[in-house]
């Protein structure tokens, strides 16, 4: 029949528009901003960065690698390496970033710098509300605006930032026990090299010369 579609699409718009006056469900629309939906946990939209503590700039993960600017298709990412090494949130010298920019009005979502990355130090924001009258200066974000808390992490993808933390959790007690296997090892073979009696080579016999008397 000659425009069945058309009439099926207006019945069900009809039914959506009736049922919108009794049934809350049948809403299609909220009124934003004031309602908001929750986002789907998977959902992202640009790049940030990573974390550990309550110092930003100490707890950083990321150590200047610059495998997610390399691999990315739009070139949006900015890394400068820094010269010198300065504690991380452990204590631990680390390389660090002395600057890091995304440039989002660039950035395609790609998520291609989440997945190169071997430090879980990016990953995907789900904010979108980033409309600026700056166009180029105001969507060039530092590595302080990027700069996000791993507990943040944990609020808009907690399922893949308890897996993250597990996986790190176990890296991190390998290393340990792979360390303090290495630190028995060594202090047994000095032990044992203390324990063992000195033992000094016995002077040589000299043979005496022709014509010298034999002692």
């Amino acid at each position: 029949m000659l425009g069945e579609g058309i009439l099926k699409g207006l019945a069900e718009t009809a039914k959506n528009f009736a049922g919108s006056f009794v049934s809350k469900e049948r809403l299609t629309t909220v009124q934003y901003p004031e309602e908001r939906e929750p986002l789907p946990e998977n959902s992202r939209n640009f790049p940030f960065l990573v974390y550990d503590g309550t110092d930003w700039e100490k707890g950083l993960r990321c150590v200047a690698c610059q495998i997610c600017e390399k691999e990315c298709p739009p070139k949006c990412i900015y890394i400068e390496k820094s010269k010198d090494k300065k504690p991380d949130y452990t204590g631990k010298p680390q390389i660090y970033p002395a600057k890091f920019d995304i440039d989002i009005s660039v950035c395609m979502s790609c998520q291609i710098c989440v997945e190169v990355c071997p430090f879980e130090a990016i990953k995907m924001n789900t904010e979108f509300e980033l409309a600026t009258d700056d166009r180029f200066g105001g969507l060039l974000l530092d590595r302080k605006e990027l700069a996000r808390s791993n507990e943040y992490y944990h609020q808009i993808h907690p399922t893949e930032a308890a897996e993250v933390d597990a996986r790190l959790a176990e890296e991190k007690a390998k290393a340990e026990a792979k360390a303090k296997a290495a630190a028995e090892a060594a202090a047994a073979k000095a032990a044992a090299a203390a324990a063992a009696p000195a033992q000094t080579p016995a002077p040589a016999a000299v043979k005496p010369s022709e014509g010298e008397p034999k002692q």
